[in-house]
């Protein structure tokens, strides 16, 4: 099964930019897409319509901000938006969708570089979330997304130059410890420990011709999940986004 996931930094953007010919390529069981920017009735509907898979979104009550969807072949015994948590509903940032073998939760973590409050509400969203997993610690559970953060310093191009800055400061890297101390598994470095490995470059500085990146896109599967998993990948090549599509082969 292969499970695709990408910020596609504006569904009605992307969609301009070839996104069903990328869709039917990729051939996926699942495909999650981060930072929508659209409510549903703002997807295209040749998007919204395609051929063999059911069609789900999260989108916040701020019009033109954050939101996620999941187009999947498999139809989910549940489909859930919320985490339980008015602040965090609201935003569009959560997707669950429960398997008969396994939870899928589709995320995206808040940014917490435009504010101090900001910054503040997405580490609270880190650790209600990594306590809301603890309910899953006995199932099968991938989670998926745009987690806004860089773990170690081989994933980012100049990690001493960004030690103060969001997405790499030491109170958000700590919260993915803790999910690691959780239990939970990075499957890109299962296989890959090198470096110049990055999901997101800054389009201002044309980072991404110089590969200058960030790697911020993560699939963090359960224990139970790292028998069935088979490989994973960062598709560079991807365009039309300022970050690139990752994706996992499992079960």
């Amino acid at each position: 099964m292969k499970i695709v996931s990408w910020n596609v930094n504006g569904i009605r953007a992307i969609y301009k930019k070839n996104f069903t010919g990328w869709f039917k390529n990729e051939n996926a069981d699942i495909i999650c897409v981060q930072e929508t920017k659209a409510d549903k009735t703002q997807f295209p509907k040749t998007i919204k319509e395609i051929d063999g898979y059911n069609f789900y979104c999260s989108c916040a009550q701020r019009k033109g901000y954050s939101g996620i969807a999941v187009w999947s072949k498999i139809k989910p015994e549940l489909v859930s938006s919320s985490i339980e948590n008015k602040l965090f509903d609201n935003e569009g940032r959560i997707l669950r969708l429960d398997f008969k073998k396994f939870t899928l939760f589709n995320v995206y973590f808040p940014n917490g570089g435009s504010s101090p409050v900001r910054l503040k509400y997405k580490i609270e969203f880190y650790d209600y979330f990594i306590e809301y997993l603890k309910q899953f610690k006995d199932k099968t559970v991938v989670v998926c997304g745009d987690y806004n953060t860089a773990h170690f310093p081989v994933d980012l191009a100049r990690p001493k130059q960004n030690e103060n800055v969001s997405g790499f400061m030491p109170e958000e890297r700590e919260r993915l410890d803790r999910l690691v101390f959780e239990g939970f598994v990075d499957t890109f470095r299962h296989f890959n420990k090198d470096s110049n490995n990055y999901t997101w470059w800054d389009y201002k500085t044309v980072a991404r011709l110089r590969n200058i990146g960030w790697r911020i896109d993560y699939f963090f599967i359960s224990q139970h999940a790292v028998k069935y998993l088979k490989s994973a990948a960062i598709e560079s090549s991807v365009l039309g986004s300022d970050h690139c599509p990752v994706s996992i082969d499992i079960f």
